[in-house]
């Protein structure tokens, strides 16, 4: 883990961030305490349930309809995409269009690896 992403997951914690109730690995859970500090978890949920933006529990791997009509999936790759050029494939049903970041690639395989920790783990939050 680097220290930057050490730091946020501390600092997250210290913001009284919610417990997940799902168990997680250490890369996981740092993925998941950099989601809610970076604001992701206001759209997307502090446990990856969902709200204005998809949800992560159950999205890795996935077929996700796009705007455009076309289906893909949702691979690491896809995730990464998103994350980094958030405007470039629009999920249908979601009319907000993710902001722009500026999470490091590092950062942005934190998150990955948290929304796969929750398709793997076999339960929802």
């Amino acid at each position: 883990m680097t220290l930057a992403a050490a730091g946020l997951a501390v600092g997250a914690a210290a913001c009284g961030s919610d417990t997940p109730a799902v168990q997680l690995s250490d890369a996981a859970a740092a993925g998941r305490s950099l989601m809610i500090s970076s604001g992701c978890a206001a759209c997307h949920g502090s446990d990856g349930g969902g709200g204005v933006g998809p949800a992560f529990v159950g999205l890795f791997m996935s077929d996700r309809p796009l705007s455009d009509g076309t289906i893909v999936t949702a691979d690491r790759d896809y995730l990464v995409e998103s994350i980094m050029m958030p405007g470039m494939k629009q999920v249908e049903g979601y009319s907000l269009p993710m902001p722009s970041n500026s999470l490091t690639r590092d950062e942005v395989d934190l998150i990955v690896g948290y929304i796969v920790e929750l398709a793997t783990s076999g339960t929802t939050p």
